[in-house]
């Protein structure tokens, strides 16, 4: 006893490795782990230690997960608890709710990260256990699809971060994720811009104010001429504008149909209004003057839909 508690229940082993002590169900057990027993990874197993015995209290243990190497391992009495791959993207993904709630995450990323999770790992991954999974099911995954190089560094970059969550309750152990790459992006995979003539512009604009009445007419000439991000776009208040100088303040984004007190680069900016921006600005609020006066609009939201209705996200039929 006296040697366990001077060692905190974790020793160096003859053969370069560290060993546990402790009690799981009644039964005392030694595993060992392949470790060079250094100063700072004795002190790091002693922390690790005294996380298996809080999840041994809690019933949340598992031996399996934890030693998957234990030589013993069959002969094991009384239950554990094994994590599966969908256990840990159920964690991360509560985790990144936790985050949006402290506004510390974007609404956006959050659903973004769920439907990568849900659509194309969870179904390959989600039953299988999560301590067992090696970098070649993870590559041979990945290597399924025919992705574009930025889908690919996007999809491979959500799991890593999954991974990386769940494996930070496994210090000692290598993380297969980790060996994933992303695709280098170069000059000539980046799609080649090309912006629309004025005529074209014109031609545009004059056919959205035909068909789709000048509500929308308004708002898509106005992007035209001031190059907003539809986010920030439909974002805009009254108090955002400043007509005598021809400016505009860009400070917040609504990004399905959730509003952010931030813009997409978290960065607020005043835009100069180019003359043609202003005009069209000052016939749309003309325009919503109209429908005010006539109980059709009851927010301040500088655009909105052709019934009055602001713009709770980019999907015209929403």
């Amino acid at each position: 006893m006296g040697t366990q508690w001077f060692t905190g229940g974790v020793v160096a082993t003859p053969r370069g490795r560290i060993r546990f002590d402790f009690t799981f169900n009644g039964i005392r057990y030694r595993p060992s782990i392949n470790r060079p027993p250094s100063e700072a990874n004795l002190r790091r197993a002693r922390e690790r230690l005294d996380t298996i015995k809080q999840q041994i209290r809690a019933g949340t243990f598992s031996f399996e997960e934890e030693f998957p190497d234990y030589r013993f391992l069959r002969r094991l009495g009384g239950t554990s608890t094994t994590r599966l791959c969908g256990d840990v993207f159920d964690a991360y993904l509560a985790h990144c709710a936790a985050r949006y709630r402290r506004n510390d995450m974007a609404a956006a990323t959050v659903r973004s990260y769920r439907k990568i999770l849900d659509g194309i790992w969870r179904p390959r991954l989600g039953p299988l256990v999560f301590s067992q999974i090696r970098y070649s099911t993870l590559i041979a995954i990945a290597d399924d699809y025919p992705w574009s190089k930025k889908t690919y560094n996007n999809t491979i970059s959500v799991l890593k971060r999954a991974f990386d969550f769940g494996y930070r309750d496994r210090p000692f152990y290598d993380n297969p994720a980790l060996n994933l790459r992303c695709i280098r992006l170069r000059k000539g995979d980046r799609p080649k811009l090309n912006p629309f003539s004025i005529q074209d512009a014109e031609t545009l604009i004059a056919a959205i104010h035909c068909d789709w009445g000048p509500a929308q007419g308004h708002y898509d000439e106005f992007r035209f001429f001031t190059g907003l991000r539809p986010s920030e776009q439909i974002a805009l208040i009254l108090t955002d504008l400043d007509l005598a100088h021809g400016i505009i303040s860009v400070n917040k984004a609504r990004v399905f149909g959730v509003d952010r007190d931030k813009t997409k680069t978290s960065e607020d900016r005043r835009v100069q209004l180019c003359p043609r921006a202003l005009s069209v600005l000052r016939r749309h609020l003309s325009l919503r003057a109209e429908l005010q006066a006539a109980g059709q609009i009851d927010h301040d939201h500088v655009f909105f839909r052709e019934t009055g209705a602001p713009f709770r996200n980019l999907q015209h039929s929403q």
